[in-house]
């Protein structure tokens, strides 16, 4: 059997440990060779570069 708690949480105490839970807004870099939104540290979805060159 798991553990049942002994005493309620209060709304805060639940609050301050989902404070870490939040979605964190993405972070979008632009492409150098078409300037379109991408994100970092990937190929680009429009024109297919990363790095300077054309990935396969």
């Amino acid at each position: 059997m798991g553990g049942v708690p002994k005493q309620r949480h209060s709304k805060s105490k639940a609050g301050r440990r989902r404070s870490h839970q939040a979605l964190k807004p993405v972070k979008l870099a632009t492409c150098p060779n078409c300037k379109a939104p991408k994100l970092p540290h990937r190929a680009c979805k429009n024109c297919g570069y990363y790095g300077g060159k054309k990935s396969s």
